[in-house]
């Protein structure tokens, strides 16, 4: 019989841990929403883990789809896999066996952990999984896709996040140029009445060019007045 890779050993040994743990935990209950959990995702968890559902593909943490395929291989069903997810955040293992690029602890806890868990069991390994089309044209997607608006305000793309400004109102008038900057250097500009450092400043990297410009032409000609200049 050949030998598993090491990564899915530990998921197979962390999953019959959990196994154990679900009755007495109250894992898989209905209580949580993946939904949720999928924008949660996005913002904690993208930047490290690559997983399709969320059209994350970081490569610093191990890829969710490659360790939960094997594990849904082994018979591991969903309520276990959202165990092996909260076991894994509440104690996390050193990432290439190097703690000083390892996940820290508890990065998300209590309903925000359960709904995260419950997304990553709904979709992680799921052959043909992929973020939900939406309508709009490949700028909305790529909206879509980042969970943008899980912080944001946008109309067009019926988001209403408080966490980062409103678009319609933040972007008014400005040029694609500055509307890019403001996605790829976010403490450029801070806007009025908001903290530095609340939006990631990673999506030059996670975005490809293309998704890049798509994104910048949609906010653009959905902000009030925008898309002012090409420069």
């Amino acid at each position: 019989m050949p030998t598993l890779p090491k990564p899915t050993r530990l998921l197979l040994l962390l999953a019959a841990l959990a196994a154990v743990a679900l009755p007495a935990s109250g894992c898989g209950t209905s209580s949580a929403d993946p939904e949720r959990g999928r924008e949660l995702f996005r913002q904690k968890c993208s930047g490290c883990h690559g997983l399709a559902q969320a059209g994350a593909t970081a490569t610093i943490g191990p890829n969710l789809d490659h360790a939960f395929a094997s594990a849904r291989a082994a018979g591991q069903g969903e309520s276990t896999i959202e165990g092996v997810v909260k076991a894994q955040v509440e104690y996390p293992r050193p990432t290439n066996d190097n703690p000083a690029v390892s996940m820290p602890p508890d990065l998300v806890q209590g309903q925000d952990l359960d709904d995260v868990a419950a997304y990553v069991a709904e979709y992680a390994g799921v052959p043909g999984a992929a973020p939900p089309t939406v309508p709009g044209g490949p700028g909305a997607q790529v909206f879509a896709n980042n969970s943008c608006g899980g912080c944001h305000t946008l109309a067009a793309a019926n988001a209403g996040g408080v966490t980062g400004p409103n678009l319609e109102e933040a972007l008014a008038g400005q040029s694609l140029a500055s509307i890019e900057k403001s996605i790829v250097d976010p403490n450029a500009r801070i806007a009025k009445g908001f903290p530095p450092n609340v939006m990631p400043g990673e999506y030059e990297t996670q975005l490809t060019p293309e998704e890049l410009k798509q994104l910048v032409a949609y906010l653009a000609e959905n902000a009030k007045g925008g898309g002012g200049g090409s420069k």
